[in-house]
């Protein structure tokens, strides 16, 4: 039995009501994106990437096009070190982006880290230390001056080696834990480091706000985030920027409400890559933001490349029903879905409206690199006559009667829970070719002829029924394929009526070819149905009344 009274809240809410936010409908503007992939996500991997890797890696980032990329902890470990020299000795910082690097607030740590970004062009130094309760007690065992000391002692050093190298720097403070921390001394600390560095709207610094590991409700971030965004000092020359990790599962809930709370800036990682539960997934982030209208800043056109590269580079997999990148994120399989996706697909043909609205697609899947055949559309035991309706007519030019999709879905239905799979376009069309097209047994019609008498047709049929020998039949009709009916009906006793007749050309041509559906109503109540192909739209029919009577 599990305990639940072993566990309390170990978050703090701010001291006064912080509520503004609410009042906001969405974030109206992309952040400032920050991509953590090659330094938090990389920390976080069983392997770590090598330098090849992240180089891939990197250009993926500049062509997806982030302007700010934290590359690495450089004092950490010999590879991040060698990336940084990397990317400096090679040019390879476009002069629109900025390198960042992390670095403890240690003496010894923060002049590694110089090191390794000399000759940058421009460049971020971010330097972090713990400031929450349990780690105040449990792990440093110091007072809140000592913690809020150590910050200020780093904040220093920082714009003492800056000023040293005269480069184009600038500077990042991160109270690490800060959900665990309580909000006025979280403000305390970021103060105390403002006031070291002095900011300016020309010159910003940066104050990180990281979820280090979640704690509370969505909605209690927001408070602590609107709470330091109200007090924080230099507010117009600070970027206030989150880091959300995703323990609850909130980390996207937790990112767009800090933002609605004051925040500027985002740093996080592909498909939430991160250490436990990982970082926020700035692809849901940045395409949730497409979806409500707003330019996301980021270009995630495609994203079946930009998936394969990351898996190739991390070792890691995007899971299969990942917002917006999964492989499985556009499918339906359910036949409901189906159907209203193919009305609202057929709708937009119709009535081409300016905005995205189709049921159950809340983006079009070609605005990230899918299609519509092999992505939205998807055949198994759970399908219904909508979706393979809609595979054969957008991919096959297959325009099914009403009721004939219902026998076709049924029967693909059969297959895939028979065969526990799930039918390709090219099996549904196979089967709809075996089930309902060209069938010539038992009845088999090996001749036929015309003659206009007056306002009617005369038919001479030449018919076998298996391996009997063939009769000839002659009947009259209203029209061909109606005195082919009646002569099939003589020769063989067959009592039915012809219920549903339809055809269109497949080809816009002069030799187009044409397809033929009918529909047949026996005296049972059953419907059977039949197709037929040719140039010849009379033998077409012929061939689709052939079928269907074949069908019974």
């Amino acid at each position: 039995m599990m305990d639940y009274t072993k566990y309390k809240r170990q978050y703090y809410m701010p001291p006064e009501e912080c509520l503004d936010w609410v009042k906001k409908e969405y974030v109206d503007k992309a952040p400032t994106w920050c991509s953590v992939d090659l330094r938090d996500g990389n920390q976080s991997l069983v392997i770590p990437m090598s330098l090849e890797q992240k180089l891939k890696f990197y250009e993926l980032l500049i062509k997806i096009g982030f302007k700010e990329i934290e590359i690495g902890f450089p004092a950490a470990s010999e590879t991040e070190y060698v990336l940084c020299r990397t990317l400096i000795e090679r040019k390879m910082i476009p002069d629109d982006v900025t390198i960042q690097v992390l670095t403890q607030a240690r003496e010894h740590i923060i002049r590694k880290t110089f090191e390794a970004i000399k000759g940058a062009p421009q460049a971020i130094v971010h330097v972090y230390n713990s400031t929450s309760h349990a780690q105040r007690h449990q792990v440093f065992r110091k007072s809140r001056e000592a913690i809020k000391k150590i910050a200020t002692d780093g904040a220093r050093l920082l714009l003492e080696l800056a000023e040293e190298s005269g480069q184009n720097l600038r500077f990042e403070y991160s109270p690490e834990s800060f959900t665990g921390t309580e909000p006025e001394f979280a403000l305390d600390v970021c103060n105390a480091v403002l006031d070291v560095w002095k900011p300016t709207p020309e010159k910003k610094a940066i104050i990180n706000l990281p979820v280090t590991v979640q704690l509370s409700m969505p909605h209690v971030f927001a408070q602590q985030i609107e709470y330091m965004n109200k007090h924080m000092k230099y507010r117009d020359s600070v970027e206030l920027s989150l880091h959300p990790h995703n323990d609850r599962g909130c980390g996207v809930a937790d990112t767009e409400l800090g933002l609605l709370a004051g925040a500027d800036r985002v740093e996080g990682t592909l498909f939430g890559n991160g250490e436990r539960t990982g970082n926020v997934d700035i692809v849901t982030l940045a395409m949730n933001l497409y979806t409500h209208g707003v330019d996301p800043g980021l270009d995630f056109s495609n994203m079946p490349l930009i998936t394969e590269t990351y898996e190739q580079c991390t070792g890691m997999n995007v899971y299969e029903r990942s917002p917006y990148s999964g492989a499985l994120v556009f499918a339906a399989f359910s036949g409901s879905h189906q159907d209203a996706i193919a009305k609202g697909m057929k709708w937009r043909e119709e009535r081409h409206p300016e905005h995205w609205t189709v049921p159950y697609l809340p983006i079009d899947p070609k605005d990230v690199g899918r299609n519509y055949d092999a992505d939205v559309i998807r055949i198994n035991s759970q399908s219904g006559k909508g979706g393979v309706g809609y595979i054969l007519e957008t991919k096959f030019g297959l325009v099914l009667p009403k009721k004939m999709k219902e026998a076709m879905g049924y029967a693909a239905k059969a297959v895939s829970d028979r065969k526990h799979e799930e039918l390709t376009p090219d099996e549904i069309f196979e089967l709809f070719k075996s089930e309902f097209e060209g069938l010539s047994s038992p009845i088999h019609l090996s001749e036929v002829h015309f003659e206009q008498k007056g306002d009617k047709i005369l038919t001479h049929v030449t018919s076998s029924y298996e391996d009997e020998p063939s009769i000839v039949t002659d009947a009259i009709g209203n029209g061909r394929l109606d005195a082919v009916s009646n002569a099939l009906k003589a020769a063989y006793n067959l009592d039915y009526s012809l219920e549903v007749y339809s055809e269109h050309a497949l080809e816009r041509s002069s030799s187009s070819r044409a397809i033929a559906y009918v529909g047949l109503q026996w005296p049972d109540g059953r419907m059977t149905w039949g197709a037929g192909l040719d140039s010849d739209i009379i033998r077409a029919s012929i061939d689709a009344l052939v079928t269907a009577v074949n069908n019974k």
